[in-house]
């Protein structure tokens, strides 16, 4: 009898037929151990238990397994995860069969090598969290699990925001301090004074170099400050359709609306003598890409404009009236409010030369989509005259505007009501 079974499983084995039983998750993968210190005598006495990860959604986290195994001697612990973890269940694939002798199938699954380390009682001891450990906030045990188990990007991002609070922990030390020191060598009253003293100033820290004792309007603000001559060359190509700029060419700009109304108004009074015309269609221009340039936040790309931009007028924009700034790792160009201010400032300057330095602000503070208030305050600190004015509507209405007028002697520097306000406080 015991010949005729053996006869009968030795034919199973050489008509079996392999079944491979799907890609089942990693969760299903059968469990091949292996004992590090050495093999077992009784196998069958153990007692086998398998953890999975809770994390279902973490791709490198919901494939953690932990094998734990005891005899009456010691305790064993494997796991597919961290430094203990067995190099090969990444570099090959272990299957396990299973020969059905009654379909003579051998039906192969997917499985996962364990390495068994003995678990001794002083381990034991040593992995029960500690007092301060017990103490420590929700972020604190997070950032720890980070450290022995995140991803290279997640510790870089840990090191980061660690070495940014210790930064800002300094530094917050340093300034309390500097700040006492100051306060107590200075007092409060001369701190109050000299910050209203800034306040004043704040608005001329945008504006171009002014010549207060010129003589000439002109000379206040210099053209060259705005357009140096290696600038007003460059714009000789780009300004050439606003040059040779016709009534039907205006009446074309408005239907498309492809300009600012400010700019439209000042191509309709070109001068006709060619030399005042080519210096009017240049400034023109460079006006129209001030107030083009403004209208933008961030910079996209090398191009500050778009096409057809001189090279030697790009860099000027992206030098003179953006930021650079650090964001979504790479470097960006910023328009900040103050680089709006002095975009502002420019752009009333160069219209100021353009329309014999007298301007309609309220017409240039709508296409600059700026409020009035602003407007009328930059204009103060320029030290422009203001004056009301009534302007005609295409309705035959009238409205009230607000014009600028640059003469000398220049008017003493008025502060704005928000300054005066805050004086008034103290």
């Amino acid at each position: 009898m015991g010949g005729q079974d053996g006869d009968t499983e030795t034919e199973a084995l050489q008509s079996a037929r392999w079944l491979y039983c799907g890609e089942p998750d990693d969760r299903q993968k059968a469990v091949l151990v292996q004992f590090s210190n050495g093999k077992l005598q009784n196998p069958g006495d153990m007692h086998f238990t398998l953890y999975n990860s809770t994390d279902l959604v973490n791709p490198r986290q919901k494939s953690h397994r932990i094998v734990a195994a005891e005899t009456d001697r010691l305790s064993y612990v494997g796991n597919n995860f961290g430094t203990g973890a067995l190099k090969c269940n990444t570099l090959c694939r272990h299957f396990v069969g299973i020969l059905n002798k009654t379909s003579g199938q051998m039906e192969v699954y997917d499985a996962e090598l364990f390495n068994m380390q003995p678990l001794f009682a002083e381990d034991a001891i040593e992995r029960e969290p500690p007092q301060e450990t017990q103490n420590k906030t929700f972020r604190d045990k997070l950032d720890s699990c980070i450290e022995a188990f995140g991803s290279t990007k997640q510790k870089r991002s840990l090191n980061s925001r660690r070495m940014n609070k210790v930064g800002s922990e300094s530094l917050n030390i340093s300034v309390a301090k500097a700040a006492e020191n100051i306060i107590d060598t200075k007092g409060v009253d001369a701190l109050v004074s000299d910050a209203l003293q800034d306040d004043v100033q704040d608005d001329s820290l945008y504006l171009p170099p002014c010549y207060a004792d010129a003589a000439k309007p002109e000379d206040v603000y210099r053209f060259e400050d705005i357009l140096s001559p290696a600038e007003y060359d460059a714009l000789e190509s780009p300004s050439e359709a606003f040059r040779k700029v016709t009534s039907e060419d205006i009446l074309k700009m408005i239907e498309e609306n492809s300009h600012c109304s400010f700019v439209i108004e000042m191509l309709k009074s070109l001068p006709a003598d060619e030399e005042h015309r080519n210096r009017q269609a240049r400034s023109i221009w460079f006006l129209d890409a001030l107030i083009r340039f403004r209208a933008q936040k961030v910079i996209k790309g090398k191009s500050a404009l778009g096409p057809g931009i001189p090279h030697i007028i790009n860099t000027k924009l992206l030098k003179q009236f953006t930021c650079l700034t650090y964001n979504n790792g790479r470097l960006q160009n910023l328009i900040s409010s103050s680089m709006k201010a002095k975009i502002t400032a420019y752009a009333i300057i160069l219209a100021l030369h353009i329309n014999n330095f007298q301007i309609d602000l309220t017409a240039l503070q709508r296409d600059l989509k700026l409020s009035e208030k602003r407007m009328i305050e930059i204009a103060k600190a320029m030290r422009l005259k203001i004056s009301k004015i009534k302007a005609s509507l295409a309705d035959g209405r009238e409205e009230g505007h607000r014009l600028g007028t640059l003469s000398v002697p220049l008017p003493p520097a008025q502060t704005s009501d928000r300054q005066s306000k805050r004086k008034k406080m103290y």
